[in-house]
């Protein structure tokens, strides 16, 4: 029997993530960062692992000012916005897998990871690897995994 197993170095990841600098939350208070926390971890993970990195940028950015971006994670979480994306990829179909990395604004992601999420999905066509791989269409922002019953 063929041995079909990939080795990490063969696979394709990439790593999606927004991150927002400016005037951020910070244990209790607020401070000015010029970087935004999840973009260290993105740089982290990508000295750590092979990826390919892609940033995701607002084509409307969010203000640096704390609670005006607050404000607008509100409004758009409250009308399910699909804010757009400045840098759109065309596909990720290319990839085995996507790590993909968001601050968290409200108790979940920005709305900004479901038009990526979303978008990516309706671009993804079926992989023709011989393994076998999760599709982003399996990933659901704001999912809940569903309750396991006991087999009959």
């Amino acid at each position: 029997m063929p041995d079909t197993t990939e080795r990490a170095s063969e696979r394709r990841i990439l790593l999606a993530y927004y991150s927002r600098a400016g005037e951020n939350y910070y244990y209790g208070g607020r401070r000015i960062l010029e970087v935004g926390n999840t973009e260290v971890l993105a740089r982290m993970i990508r000295q750590l692992i092979a990826c390919d990195v892609y940033r995701i940028e607002a084509a409307d950015p969010y203000s640096d000012d704390y609670d005006a971006t607050v404000d607008r994670n509100v409004r758009e979480q409250n009308d399910n916005a699909r804010p757009g994306i400045a840098n759109p990829r065309t596909s990720i179909s290319d990839y085995d897998t996507v790590l993909v990395g968001s601050p968290i604004w409200n108790s979940r992601a920005p709305m900004i990871m479901s038009t990526f999420v979303e978008a990516s999905t309706s671009a993804a066509r079926p992989s023709t690897r011989s393994s076998p791989t999760r599709s982003a269409a399996s990933v659901q922002p704001n999912a809940t995994t569903p309750p396991r019953h006991p087999a009959p």
